[in-house]
């Protein structure tokens, strides 16, 4: 990596000679005049390490390290100043510079100040790049997925989280969209600030107006007080609209203002509140088929739609399933005190291939079920809920070693018949053979336990 340096100083021939000098060390080295054009140059983003002297006319050496400092902490400035201003130097120390010169200068003693400066810089570089990327996976530890279609909403989340753009979640019920919520928030800039959270869907109209931009004292019957709003609280951060498609005109006007202008006004009020708050949305609804019907405005749709995040059903990420159930036992074996290790083959089969028609909701609420049911210390279909257990029937025949094919035969003829419920045409057709052969066998079978 080569590391750039920038020089300030109104000293033409020291401006010149220490270029010279970094430059044989290797450097890429800007050079600059006055404090003016210095200060500009430094908070351009892509200066290393900074060399200005303290006395210039202008803007000072005292103020760039000021305004360096609080726009770059960890940039590293050398202050340069001749020896009548050593106390000067050791304010600028104090201020955050990370080391000083007194002219004339010792090269070489530069050089190793440069050299130890940037190394340290690289170091810490290295070590807040580690921090982002623990803070990233750790934003998703809420979130159990490893099936490729995950992995691509990892990656948009990683990429529209540093952004301020509003991001419309959508999915089916159960899918985690609130986590998704979540991610983004927490992986973005605002993560210091309020992630506010409004579930529109369990709030009545004049209720949900007041929610979300608050009342003035005397608005309605009730308000006793003036009440501050959940965009006025999520100021500086996120507001999370969960069912979105489930607010009136009314209320949408409002939010649509809220992204345009950044105001609004409280219900019974005059008073014009300003803030800034990044949107997330999420729903289950199809909101396009909601714009035809007119229970959506259009408006609206495109400023909460600038990235579009859809979380797929369980069914379609199967392949997450055995994650989410191996995490979902060990949280609910701990949870009740039960020392759970395993869950049986065929349980575990049956999970997978349920549809589960709840998402994750469903299969969480299943799982704890189990849990609290199981009287050993492995799971078994008994323990899941019926819609488990019935469904999986049709899947499972369980045929003992050690038999012979008449027997095998005879066995899952009578399985298949039980799940049927009898029904004679819907078992020849499963199993594909006649109805007349079904017949024949079923009464062949039957004379055999008559003759025993």
């Amino acid at each position: 990596m080569k590391f750039n340096i920038l020089i300030i100083d109104d000293e033409k021939n020291i401006r010149q000679g220490l270029a010279a000098a970094l430059e044989i060390d290797g450097y890429n080295v800007l050079m600059a005049d006055n404090g003016e054009t210095g200060l500009q140059l430094a908070l351009r983003g892509d200066i290393d390490l900074i060399i200005t002297d303290l006395r210039m006319p202008g803007i000072s050496g005292e103020e760039v390290l000021q305004k360096v400092t609080a726009a770059s902490p960890g940039l590293p400035v050398i202050v340069l100043t001749g020896h009548g201003s050593i106390d000067t130097a050791v304010d600028a120390m104090r201020a955050g510079a990370y080391d000083f010169l007194t002219k004339p200068l010792n090269l070489d003693r530069l050089s190793l100040i440069v050299k130890r400066a940037l190394q340290n810089r690289e170091l810490s570089l290295q070590h807040h790049q580690l921090k982002e990327e623990l803070d990233s996976n750790k934003s998703f530890e809420s979130i159990i997925g490893k099936s490729a279609e995950m992995q691509k909403i990892f990656e948009m989340v990683r990429r529209v989280a540093a952004s301020k753009a509003s991001v419309l979640i959508t999915g089916e019920s159960g899918v985690g969209k609130e986590l998704i919520a979540n991610a983004v928030h927490n992986l973005s800039p605002r993560k210091d600030n309020p992630l506010v959270k409004v579930h529109c869907a369990a709030l009545s109209e004049n209720l949900l107006e007041s929610e979300l931009f608050g009342h003035e004292k005397g608005a309605f019957t009730g308000a006793n007080a003036r009440k501050r709003g959940r965009f006025e609280l999520a100021h500086g951060g996120s507001i999370f609209l969960d069912e979105i498609g489930e607010i009136n005109q009314n209320v949408q006007i409002k939010i649509l203002r809220v992204l345009q202008d950044k105001r609004f006004e409280r219900v019974g009020g005059e008073e014009t509140v300003e803030t800034d708050v990044r949107v997330i949305a999420a729903t289950n609804r199809n909101l396009e088929e909601e714009i035809t019907k007119g229970n959506f405005r259009e408006d609206l749709y495109y400023r909460l739609n600038v990235v579009h995040i859809h979380v797929p059903p369980l069914r379609e990420r199967k392949d997450d399933i055995p994650l989410m159930v191996s995490s979902f036992l060990k949280e609910f074996a701990k949870e009740n005190g039960k020392n759970i290790s395993s869950i049986d083959s065929r349980a575990r089969s049956a999970l997978y291939k349920y549809d589960w028609p709840g998402n994750i909701r469903q299969l969480r609420n299943c799982m704890e079920s189990a849990v609290v049911m199981c009287a050993g210390d492995t799971l078994t279909l008994d323990d899941f809920p019926p819609t488990i257990s019935q469904n999986t029937a049709q899947d499972f025949v369980q045929i003992p070693n050690g038999i012979t094919l008449e027997e095998a035969e005879k066995i899952y003829i009578q399985e298949s018949l039980a799940v049927n419920q009898g029904n004679k045409s819907k078992t020849a057709e499963v199993l594909g053979i006649g109805r007349k052969t079904l017949h024949r066998k079923l009464e062949e079978w039957e004379s055999a336990e008559e003759d025993e």
